[in-house]
């Protein structure tokens, strides 16, 4: 099987909704998101951030990790996808459609 398939390369989508109305909430909603950008994932638009995957495994990883992190208040999801859907994904601004963006490239050393 092609290692670099893009059936096999996975992107992990995390979608949140956290409560911001207390001095508190800011901070837990604040550290959060630097949690998930320390873990490498980057904002695709507020309060989704996407990060690519080498593998199903290595979404694993990751999924695990946000898991560990998970704010005790709010709405978060997960969502794992392969690189084929994504790539299938139109996206619109004021109705003219966008081309959609890889926001970094991964690179790999061998």
């Amino acid at each position: 099987m092609n290692r670099f398939s893009e059936y096999r390369i996975m992107w992990v989508l995390v979608f949140f909704d956290l409560p911001t109305e207390t001095k508190k909430e800011r901070k837990i909603y604040t550290d959060f998101r630097k949690k998930l950008i320390t873990d490498g994932f980057t904002m695709f638009q507020f309060s989704i951030y996407l990060r690519h995957c080498a593998s199903r495994e290595n979404a694993e990883v990751h999924i695990k990790r946000v898991k560990n992190f998970l704010p005790e208040l709010g709405q978060v999801g997960i969502l794992c996808i392969t690189d084929k859907q994504f790539g299938t994904m139109e996206l619109f601004q004021s109705k003219k459609e966008k081309p959609v963006k890889t926001p970094y490239q991964q690179l790999e050393l061998f």
